[in-house]
């Protein structure tokens, strides 16, 4: 059957571009082999925050009584907070395929492969049936890195080592747990875990966690969390993995620490294998598909969007970056920016960032200002949080008077940290943000305090 375009994966990138070609009157092919949604929804995003909420809720009552509020005998049922999650997903995933109907986008499910060129009509195979389209949009998503450490690949067969899929469906909460990687994943999944009362020691290669995040951030958030009781090995690689057990070295020396699973979290990488994109000659570097400010790859009217273009692994990222391609099939006027991208790790308290760090702005030779203050600061995070310790960090290029970045440690931040991002790519001096009027009392109070706090002659 022939399309205007065909999509190979049904992930945020790929639904979303779907949804919005198909609205614009085009004839859409989605080639999705598994579950519309991709990792984010069935495996990533979505299913890890519903576990998140459910620890937050058990924390929160079982420190209840500095609130006012007490309870007994409180505990976590595992497999009831899996059948939630389960119940989330399934109405999330419905809903896409209700908005892939309303948009008239035929979803198929197969593995689609690119078979080669026909004229000017692209040639894709998924299951028994051959489809053309003279548009492609490549959205297969990404991977979980698999290392090549000892042991590794056997703990994975047995069970003991998991990874972000295996993990969501754990019906027992174990004693004990190492997380090898401390990134945005093994960060989340040690939350929950530590919440509910495992044990949870967390190795990381590098000397710190999270990341490229801020310095002083993320010391305040491994310190909430070593004092919850999560051990963090940092500047340790790992190099073996026993059948209870992970060997990490450590300035020389190599450990051995036991456990009852362990969570493989190191990051990912495209998935751009198998999908026959070297019959047409698609440029790749380093596994992923390059890209332009377009999303257009190297052969025309080839569009690469989302995990895939290794880019900015994050599903809002490949949302933009699907209707960015879109818009240009369209002939609409549209680029592809990463200066303002948002990025939350919903640990509790949440960690969230957009724009440069004070380092990375010092580094690009930028002269900037960083204002930082104690998130009590807001009338509100105090009435809620007896704990404290959370922090507020504006990046102020001196020369233009504007925000460049901005990391807040505390909850709520996630549901203001687009403000920043729209202030950010908007440019929006400093003296403009002043004149905006803030609901009192709400957290996001803190960005106009810091604002007001920003002194330069």
């Amino acid at each position: 059957m022939n399309y205007d375009l065909i999509i190979l994966g049904g992930g945020p990138a790929g639904y979303l571009a779907a949804e919005r070609a198909g609205h614009a009157g085009m004839k859409v092919a989605c080639i999705e082999k598994e579950h519309l949604g991709g990792t984010c929804l069935n495996e990533g995003c979505i299913p890890t925050k519903t576990l998140l909420y459910s620890a937050k809720l058990y924390d929160g009552i079982r420190h209840g009584s500095s609130y006012g509020v007490t309870a007994e005998n409180i505990r976590v049922d595992q497999r009831a907070v899996l059948q939630r999650k389960d119940k989330v997903v399934r109405t999330l995933v419905k809903g896409v395929g209700a908005a892939l109907r309303t948009s008239k986008v035929e979803v198929i499910s197969a593995e689609g492969k690119v078979l080669g060129r026909a004229g000017i009509n692209f040639r894709v195979q998924a299951g028994e049936q051959v489809h053309e389209a003279p548009r492609l949009l490549i959205a297969t998503g990404s991977e979980t890195v698999i290392p090549p450490i000892p042991g590794l690949r056997e703990g994975l067969k047995r069970g003991f080592v998991l990874t972000n899929r295996e993990l969501l469906q754990l019906a027992e909460i174990p004693s004990r747990m190492i997380v090898i990687g401390g990134g945005v994943i093994g960060l989340e999944f040690a939350s929950y875990f530590s919440s509910v009362g495992c044990q949870v020691t967390v190795v990381e290669m590098m000397d710190h966690i999270a990341g490229a995040g801020d310095e002083d951030l993320i010391a305040a958030l491994q310190a909430v969390y070593e004092k919850r009781g999560i051990n963090f090995v940092l500047g340790a690689r790992v190099v073996g993995v026993g059948t209870d057990s992970v060997q990490y070295e450590k300035e020389g020396k190599v450990i051995v620490i036991s456990a009852d699973c362990v969570l493989l979290s190191i990051g990912r990488r495209a998935r751009s294998t198998g999908f026959g994109l070297e019959n047409i000659g698609i440029l790749m570097e380093h596994g992923a598909v390059v890209t332009d400010e377009h999303m257009q790859t190297n052969v025309p009217n080839v569009y690469a969007a989302g995990d895939v273009n290794g880019k900015n692994m994050l599903a809002h990222v490949a949302y933009r970056e699907a209707e960015v391609a879109i818009n240009h099939m369209l002939n609409k006027r549209d680029i592809m920016r990463y200066r303002a991208v948002p990025s939350v790790v919903y640990t509790n308290p949440e960690f969230s960032s957009v724009g440069e760090t004070e380092s990375s702005a010092k580094r690009k030779g930028m002269d900037v200002a960083a204002i930082k203050l104690p998130m009590e600061y807001s009338g509100r995070y105090v009435a809620e949080n007896d704990e404290g310790g959370g922090l507020c960090k504006l990046v102020i290029c001196n020369q233009t008077r504007t925000i460049v970045g901005a990391q807040f440690l505390g909850n709520y931040s996630s549901e203001f940290l687009f403000a920043l991002a729209a202030f950010i790519e908007l440019e929006l001096p400093l003296d403009d943000i002043k004149e905006i009027i803030f609901p009192h009392p709400t957290v996001c109070e803190i960005i106009k305090e810091a604002v007001c706090q920003y002194r330069h002659s």
